[in-house]
């Protein structure tokens, strides 16, 4: 989900609410005189040239397979002291090349990450309930981050390391997750949740790139946060039979924080609008006037039955197979959905905090959980789910 701790950190030009566009080298279409313009896609403006400086960038160094990913530090230049711009590579998501005299060409996102969502080919209903199996739900009823309990920590991937994310994350739940989180003081800490649930859940903010905001952000993520207009933690059950209760301090991840340089074995980014969910993309959606952008980021849900994290954070939990079904060895427990729904400006202006090499590709969107349910709770909602029941 999120890199190593301990990576190298490099530089780049950060310029606080650029425009969005295509780069260079492909021509716009030309129009007749003898016809009126075409009305123009609104994008960000560019900030003015005072503003522009520079912003470290954090970039991988060689991975070990037998390492997990995590949050990268480190000092942000090569060994020479010369400042190095990052390598891009291929994205499920992809991007154009952009050209290194321009200004805002390279930070992305661009154009081509975001899409109509009335283009996008209609498949299933991405928030139907499930037709066979355990169909109940319970919804942990947390708010929308209205207390603006937010940092770029994470103690689930970067353990003890302030900045261990270098992008912002939204938290609802327990109100001291930060990180230097523990199990200890999770369980002693408040929650915005009801029924005791003292659960942490978090995500990267989106951010409204069209406004100068938070420009003096050492990993250039820049504009204003945008905080959901609704954040549904919806636990539901499997398709092939009952669910067990999960463990309490399970720590679990979902989707890939890297995935645009990492490619997509891990990527789990899914984006829609209201009114159009059976319509589902790894972009970013523009929505039709009255319409809202959702995020929805399913966690693995099948358990080894014996651990509360693993080195990787991923093989511990893993997710059913294609029938719904969990693989041999696990256990089905309730699976985490998270729906965020928001309103953004008009046109190709928003994007997801991220790591500088990412390029803000919407394919990097990820979320972390731990649990912290009191048992009585956890019981509950198994009960919910098994018997059918919307809690």
């Amino acid at each position: 989900m999120e890199p190593a701790p301990g990576t190298a950190t490099l530089a780049l030009r950060r310029i606080p609410a650029h425009p969005i566009r295509a780069p260079r080298g492909i021509p716009a279409p030309r129009r007749s005189p003898a016809r009126p313009a075409a009305p123009r896609t609104p994008a960000i403006r560019r900030a003015p040239a005072t503003h522009r400086t520079r912003a470290s960038v954090r970039t991988p160094a060689t991975r070990n397979p037998g390492r997990p990913e995590a949050e990268p530090t480190g000092s942000g230049q090569q060994g020479d002291g010369r400042r190095a711009r990052p390598t891009r590579s291929p994205s499920p998501s992809p991007s154009p090349s952009a050209t290194q005299d321009d200004d805002c060409a390279d930070l992305g996102p661009f154009v081509a990450d975001f899409v109509d969502i009335r283009t996008v080919q209609p498949g299933g209903n991405l928030l139907a309930g499930l037709r066979s199996g355990s169909r109940g739900t319970f919804v942990s009823q947390c708010g929308t981050n209205g207390n603006r309990h937010n940092n770029p920590d994470n103690f689930i991937v970067a353990p003890g390391v302030s900045n261990g994310a270098h992008h912002l994350h939204d938290y609802v739940g327990n109100l001291s997750t930060d990180a230097f989180s523990t199990d200890q003081s999770l369980a002693a800490a408040g929650t915005t949740c009801r029924l005791s649930d003292r659960s942490t859940y978090f995500w990267p903010v989106l951010r409204n790139r069209k406004v100068d905001a938070n420009l003096g952000d050492p990993d250039g993520n820049v504009g204003q946060v945008l905080r959901p207009r609704q954040a549904v933690m919806q636990f539901r059950g499997n398709a092939a039979g009952r669910v067990s209760e999960m463990p309490r301090f399970l720590r679990m991840i979902t989707g890939d924080a890297k995935a645009a340089t990492n490619g997509g074995a891990n990527a789990r980014a899914a984006w829609t609008c209201t009114g159009f969910t059976n319509r589902v993309t790894t972009k970013y959606p523009l929505c039709p006037r009255g319409s809202l952008v959702v995020r929805v980021l399913d966690f693995p849900s099948c358990w080894d039955g014996q651990n509360t994290d693993s080195a990787n954070h991923r093989t511990h939990v893993v997710f059913p197979g294609q029938g719904g079904g969990c693989p041999q060895g696990t256990r089905a427990i309730p699976q985490l959905r998270m729906i965020l729904t928001y309103s953004v400006p008009q046109g190709p202006s928003y994007a997801l905090d991220a790591f500088p090499e990412q390029l803000h590709n919407p394919v990097t969107d990820h979320a972390d959980f731990a649990n912290v349910m009191p048992d009585r709770l956890m019981s509950f909602v198994v009960g919910c789910i098994n018997r059918g029941r919307r809690c």
